[in-house]
């Protein structure tokens, strides 16, 4: 196999490993995981996920997890420890809501 051929192969790979990895994170969360979470005393806190990095609802037309659009979105939540969601400063001088912001 040439060096070309080899490193043509390698970049597929790893741009479709990406993809599969991608498309896991972007499943809904199961309802053990979100379970789980609120029985770790989590709570729901929107606004305050970066881009993509969200647990659910981002909005119509997403898949839920790993879907959000941009960051700090205002209908799109992330699990955060209970009781430190409104505590929570984002850039702006906004908060995070328990439920979710209007933009």
């Amino acid at each position: 196999m040439s060096a070309k051929t080899t490193v043509t192969s390698t970049l597929l790979a790893s741009a479709l490993a990406g993809i599969l990895a991608s498309a896991a994170n972007a499943a809904p969360l199961t309802k053990e995981e979100a379970g789980a979470a609120l029985a770790a005393h989590k709570e729901k806190c929107y606004g305050v996920a970066l881009k993509g990095q969200n647990d659910c609802a981002a909005g119509p037309g997403t898949t839920c997890q790993g879907t959000s659009t941009m960051d700090f979105q205002g209908n799109a939540w992330k699990f955060v420890r209970g009781g430190t969601c409104t505590s929570i400063e984002v850039p702006g001088g906004g908060h995070g809501s328990l439920t979710p912001i209007k933009s």
